[in-house]
């Protein structure tokens, strides 16, 4: 069985007012209830030493981040203000922006939690996860029969 994605489009209209209509995606029954939500692209790597983990999170700095293992859990937020203010003689314009995210992931038993390691360069948020010795691929060795 395949998963086939469906076309919510209106069969009486042209292609022209379908993508006008899909655009705003305004007869969708949860454009009402719906939450923009900008999460940054995750990447996860499992070697047999450790799971590395890529978070693409340009535009922030190292002091925007926090990192946290909480119950089990690999916690990563970040949050990014700015404020900015012109005056001039006949006016004042002040802008505001405020960015944030957060991920958690679900940490498998086989990772050393107090062993986890970060860093943050060129847009890019890397974190090594060592694994337990015991979890480990151990490489077999054959036995001559003599």
């Amino acid at each position: 069985m395949s998963l086939i994605k469906f076309n919510n489009r209106l069969p009486w209209f042209g292609s022209e007012m379908s993508n006008f209509f899909d655009t705003d995606d305004f007869f969708n029954e949860n454009f009402w209830n719906r939450r923009i939500v900008s999460q940054p692209a995750l990447n996860i790597k499992e070697t047999d030493e450790c799971f590395e983990i890529e978070l693409a999170a340009p535009g922030l700095e190292k002091k925007d981040f926090k990192v946290s293992v909480d119950d089990g859990y690999l916690n990563i937020s970040a949050e990014r203000t700015s404020e900015k203010e012109e005056k001039e003689d006949d006016f004042t314009r002040r802008e505001f922006n405020y960015n944030s995210f957060k991920r958690s992931l679900l940490l498998p038993e086989t990772v050393m939690q107090e062993d986890i390691k970060a860093t943050y360069q060129d847009g890019l948020l890397k974190l090594s996860l060592n694994k337990k010795e015991e979890a480990k691929v151990h490489t077999s060795k054959e036995i001559e029969i003599s």
